[in-house]
């Protein structure tokens, strides 16, 4: 395998001197601007330190890290080869290892990881403040759009929740929750979504408009422990504590059967509003 990594170096570099003696034509060029490997020839680095290298170490394993710095030695400009670098200390809630990697990553290729980056600073580093910024900045750059399965509009306003602005949540909530219908229908809508933006009214106690989009929300995930929780608590509120107490007991059943918010990295991160059961 190393005298196969060594080839595979060898050729690459005499290409990058050949393809450099020559004149490109702009419109055909693969060559980057700051990297002295076209787009080909660092896919090829991708397969020697990721694919049979870092992906065949413990995610959490320093030979992970050191397989992708073998890579970065040769091309420090990958943007991947940074992602892969930052994302196992993410995952193991070490943040401040983590978020210079990433962003490196943002730095070689903004376009691919600066959502991403957004994403980690709102469900894993809890940077409220940082993550509106980026997602903002990032749609000024490239417009509106989605990461990790849901929209910047989602995490923005899942951010402002978590700032107590909770106008600003609900409009924007709002906005992606009309949108979806007029686009795609009531059937696109994410119980995920509905929770939060029931959360956002529950916040500001209209009570009744909360409870439409919590019922929206066990429409589609009829078990779902938290929004149960929630609404039972508003059952209380509006003097119907019987209703409110028969609602809680099944919520606390559901939560202790894992009914509770589905996202993959729940793993890792606890979600906003998640409820914590004694």
């Amino acid at each position: 395998m190393k005298y196969l990594q060594k080839l595979i170096l060898t050729l690459l570099f005499i290409s990058t001197l050949i393809s450099c003696s020559q004149k490109k034509d702009p419109e055909t060029s693969e060559e980057r601007a700051d990297s002295k490997f076209t787009q080909k020839q660092q896919d090829s680095l991708v397969d020697i330190y990721l694919k049979n290298g870092a992906w065949k170490k413990g995610t959490y394993s320093q030979d992970w890290q050191n397989e992708i710095d073998k890579g970065l030695k040769v091309d420090s400009t990958i943007a991947y080869f940074w992602q892969q670098k930052a994302m196992p200390h993410f995952k193991q809630s070490k943040y401040e290892l983590g978020m210079p990697f990433i962003d490196n990553a943002v730095k070689y290729d903004p376009k691919k990881w600066q959502d991403y980056r957004a994403f980690i600073k709102c469900i894993f580093s809890k940077e409220y403040k940082n993550a509106i910024e980026d997602f903002k900045n990032y749609q000024e750059k490239y417009g509106y759009g989605f990461v990790m399965d849901y929209s910047y509009n989602f995490y923005i306003a899942l951010s402002y929740l978590q700032l107590n602005q909770f106008e600003k949540a609900e409009k924007l909530f709002k906005e992606d929750y009309e949108k979806t219908i007029k686009e795609n229908g009531k059937g696109w809508l994410h119980h995920l979504d509905l929770f939060y933006y029931g959360i956002s009214k529950y916040e500001q106690k209209k009570y009744e408009e909360a409870l439409e989009l919590f019922d929206q929300a066990l429409e589609i995930y009829p078990q779902f422990s938290d929004v149960q929780y929630y609404k039972a608590k508003i059952l209380y509120k509006i003097g119907k504590p019987e209703e409110g107490e028969i609602l809680y007991k099944k919520a606390k059943e559901n939560a202790a059967k894992g009914y509770s918010i589905n996202e993959d990295n729940v793993v890792y991160e606890r979600y906003p509003y998640q409820v914590r059961w004694p």
